[in-house]
Order: C-alpha cells, then structure tokens, then sequence
C-alpha cells in the first residue's frame, strides 16, 4: 500500500526526538552537541557528535557535561564506529541499546471510535500522575513534555471502564513521535497499549503528519511484540556509552 511520503531515514528520526522530548537545554562544543537532562533521563542528558562518523575531543564533551553536573553520557549511533571504539577504549560501557520503531500513522489508526478507549488529557489528573509514576517516570521526565514546541498530547487509554495506560505524543514536521508509554501492570495484554498508539496515530493524522514512531529499549520484548504487531518496523538504532 502507497502511504505517501518517502519513510523518515535515521538521522530524520533522531532529529524528532530531540524535538519532541527536549533537552532543558542544547549547547554545540567543540563538535559535540550536549544535552542538559535536569533528572529527564538519558535521552536529554546524553552528548552526540554532530557529524556522523566523526571523531571529536572526548574530553570537551566530558567538561561540557560536568558543568552541568553531570555524568558523562555518549549516544552512539550506527556508522559512528570510531567513536564507539574509542569509548570503549576509555572505559566507556555500552548500556540501553535503543531501536525506533516508525510506521505510517495510516496504517495504525483503525478508523474506529475511540470515545471509550483513549482521550486526550486536557488538565493534569492525579491517576495520570500514578500511573506515570509507576513506571518510574517521574517529575523530571514529566518537565519534559512541557518544552516541545508543536502540537502534543497526553492520552490516557481505558480498559473496562478504568484508567489503564498513558502516553504523551509530539509532532515534529510530520513526524509524530510516542514517549512515556506506560500500562497499569493490572491492565497489561487488555488492549491499552494498542489504543494508545492508535490514539497518537488518531493525532498524527489529524496534525498532518503522516509517520508515527517511539524509541524503546531492545531488551523491551513486551513492548517489540506489541509495535510489530502493529505493523511498525525498526528505522533506526542508537545506544549509550558510560563509564563502566
């Protein structure tokens, strides 16, 4: 099936998900971009090379980031293999492989009703707090969804009538990028997760973007299960080096 526009390759993904699930505060040093996560988690904390396949001042990025009081983090990205050896050679551990998955919005979207199943959350409710925090995403990761610029979300999915799952969603140029997927352990394999993804596909399409993806861990075989099985291939892959 033609589903319009050419797939966003993965440097494109990248892009949106640093758009859609900010940094509190981007800087470019010495051939580095650094990210200042303030508690938000890796993906907003993490330094990358600006040019790909290059090989700049470990050291820069190492201060840049202890200015800001933190650790040092690398996102290493395929064709990034010279930097990836050179972490490695420094003590530098891989932790967290990381695939994105993309798929037409299109292809998600049943086209059914979902006044029962997923609403979007207009004003904070503690149970989305609750169930945020019971995944561990806490008021760090929470501050981040407040930054991007473009159109964004927060669905809460249902199941038998009781909140079940949310999900914050944000759209960067077409691409609508799903974060902070979490299900209630009770609610698990009851079709939340499934209607959240179809509930930002919904947003996507209604914002004209045409792709939906997320990031999510390799060792996530749960959730892998659940995006494959909506159609959604893996587009790109990146993982992060620290200090072993």
């Amino acid at each position: 099936m033609d589903h319009g526009p050419t797939p966003p390759d993965a440097e494109r993904l990248l892009d949106a998900v640093d758009v859609t699930w900010p940094a509190a505060e981007q800087r470019e040093v010495a051939g580095w971009r650094l990210r200042r996560g303030v508690g938000g988690g890796k993906r907003v904390s993490a330094a990358s090379a600006l040019a790909a396949g290059s090989l700049p001042d470990i050291g820069a990025a190492v201060s840049g980031l202890a200015a800001w009081g933190q650790q040092p983090l690398f996102r290493v990205t395929p064709g990034e293999e010279a930097l990836d050896d050179a972490l490695h050679a420094r003590g530098y551990a891989v932790i967290d492989p990381v695939v994105i998955y993309c798929a037409p919005a299109v292809s998600i979207d049943d086209g059914a009703d979902q006044t029962a199943r997923v609403i979007r959350v207009e004003t904070p409710l503690r149970i989305v707090d609750e169930i945020w925090a019971e995944g561990g995403i806490g008021p760090g990761r929470r501050a981040v969804m407040d930054r991007p610029a473009g159109p964004r979300a927060v669905l809460l999915a249902r199941v038998e009538d009781r909140p079940a799952g949310v999900a914050f969603v944000a759209i960067d140029d077409g691409i609508a990028m799903i974060h902070a997927i979490e299900v209630g352990e009770v609610f698990r394999r009851k079709g939340a997760g499934g209607a959240l993804l179809r509930g930002a596909a919904r947003f996507a399409l209604e914002h004209d973007a045409p792709w939906l993806a997320l990031a999510v861990t390799e060792a996530n075989a749960a959730a892998h299960a659940l995006y494959e099985g909506l159609g959604m291939t893996v587009a790109a892959r990146y993982h992060y080096r620290v200090l072993d």
